[in-house]
């Protein structure tokens, strides 16, 4: 039997200007650059304004329009909407930008070169060789990774050319090409399986003859794990050599690259890592002024054309042709409001956070040091902008600040803290500081083992364990004592 009863549920809904809005937030300048040109592209009624109006002619958007689909849209509306006789263009741009954001020049990121495969192509097609040997050269040069190395198992190789290419051989004949043909090519150490294959193929391009050469091959060779762990006295007693022999044959091996992919582009075309500021910060007599890239603030305005053709349409209601019409772009319309509105938010969010941020770590803008940044979380932010914690990790995420000491990553300027021994809480960042000039000034011969360290800290009022040291040693990429070590 059928009951009919009420029931009354709590539920958030987004409205899709707010989703628009959070993706909008977590972009960095150059992705907000081809987002912006992929939604001119797309919606011929929001149009960029080329040429900065004056300053008295600017207007703030209107509040944001509340339909939530293309369903809810009515073919009888209101023209007036969209004319505005005393309200010129939208307009989303703010002076609080820098002037010199035209230095942040990225037409030159788009750069071409050639990858390895394709430069050891070029040097197989020309070696005297088999046809089926070239095929089977060609594919073990495809399965190369991007550093040079073969990691893949030749038995497995062997299987593909099988099943993939229709060639049969042997694991005899693939090690033979790999080692005879591809191992012979520019760059030496090309096609090595491991770091030691890599390192002695190079080592073996040089004059033999020279001591120090010889000696590191001879080390590369037969005392390769002496050699990572930097066992050097039992490498000394081995050749009966003198501590400098042993020096020299040191620097010929510091010569070598471990990667010598590492110089071609993984593709024929590739994107240079060029860092365009987000936020611009400057310091005038002790006052930190936080700036949004003006590429950041663009300026919007709904199309006059389509507003004009709204009204042509609107004043023949009699047409479905043209209701349908008028119908399209109102949809148009309404997205560029959305839009323009998103973007307004956009820019006012990010620039409450940067602002947020230079007041919580003025001193650090100022003076440059890392020893000035304060603890700081993202509740902390968040706490002085009232926005989400959410939200201000995408504002922060993949962002960076042009500041008076050098391109800043925000994350970087966020840290946890500890408490000193004189009470106060210092951030992890400051520690981690304090630890790497410790460890830049320690004697190679017998680096400072983490209890050491400790020690040493803890003469400088950082009460840290050893766990935390050893945490910190890895996050800042400093090995442990045994690895330090020099001669």
């Amino acid at each position: 039997m059928l009951k009919q009863h009420l029931q009354l549920k709590l539920g958030q809904k987004l409205a899709p200007q707010q989703i628009q809005l959070m993706k909008l937030i977590q972009l960095h300048t150059l992705e907000f650059e081809e987002e912006l040109e992929r939604e001119l592209e797309e919606n011929p009624a929001l149009e960029i304004v080329k040429e900065d109006p004056k300053e008295d002619e600017y207007s703030s958007l209107e509040d944001a329009y509340q339909d939530e689909g293309t369903e809810s849209i009515q073919t009888d509306f209101d023209v007036n909407e969209y004319i505005y006789d005393d309200e010129p263009n939208y307009k989303t741009a703010s002076s609080n930008y820098s002037p010199d954001d035209e230095e942040f020049d990225n037409e030159s990121l788009l750069t071409e070169g050639q990858s390895l495969y394709d430069y050891l192509l070029e040097q197989i097609h020309l070696v005297n060789i088999s046809d089926e040997d070239e095929k089977i050269a060609e594919y073990v040069i495809g399965n190369l990774d991007t550093d040079g190395y073969l990691r893949r198992e030749i038995k497995a190789i062997v299987d593909d050319l099988a099943f993939s290419q229709g060639i049969y051989t042997t694991k005899e004949k693939v090690e033979d090409i790999l080692e005879n043909y591809i191992q012979k090519l520019d760059p030496p150490g090309v096609g090595a399986r491991g770091l030691q294959e890599c390192l002695l193929l190079q080592i073996e391009k040089k004059v033999s003859s020279d001591k120090a050469v010889s000696l590191a091959a001879n080390i590369l060779r037969h005392q390769f794990d002496a050699l990572t762990n930097k066992h050097y006295n039992k490498i000394i007693q081995k050749y009966d050599i003198e501590e400098e022999d042993l020096k020299d044959a040191l620097d010929e091996i510091s010569k070598l690259s471990p990667k010598v992919g590492g110089n071609f582009d993984t593709q024929t075309i590739t994107i240079n890592q060029e860092i365009i500021p987000d936020f611009v910060i400057q310091v005038k007599d002790g006052v930190v002024i936080p700036m949004l890239n003006s590429k950041n603030a663009p300026t919007l305005r709904v199309s006059e054309e389509y507003k004009d053709i709204l009204t042509t349409y609107s004043h023949d209601k009699n047409s479905s042709e043209h209701k349908q019409a008028a119908l399209f772009i109102k949809q148009k319309l309404d997205a560029a409001k959305w839009y323009i509105d998103a973007i307004n938010q956009r820019q006012n969010t990010l620039l409450q956070t940067i602002t947020a941020i230079v007041k919580f770590q003025k001193d650090y803008f100022i003076t440059g040091d890392e020893k000035s940044l304060r603890p700081m979380i993202l509740k902390d932010v968040a706490d002085i902008t009232g926005f989400d914690i959410s939200t201000i990790s995408r504002v922060v995420k993949s962002k960076y600040a042009d500041t008076s000491n050098g391109i800043v990553y925000l994350k970087d300027l966020f840290s946890d803290s500890l408490t000193n021994d004189d009470g106060e809480e210092v951030s992890t960042k400051e520690i981690k500081t304090h630890l790497q000039e410790v460890i830049g000034k320690e004697n190679k011969r017998k680096p400072l083992t983490d209890d050491a360290l400790v020690v040493m800290l803890k003469e400088q009022g950082y009460n840290i364990a050893r766990r935390t040291i050893a945490k910190y040693r890895e996050q800042l990429n400093i090995p442990v004592a045994r690895l330090r070590k020099e001669l």
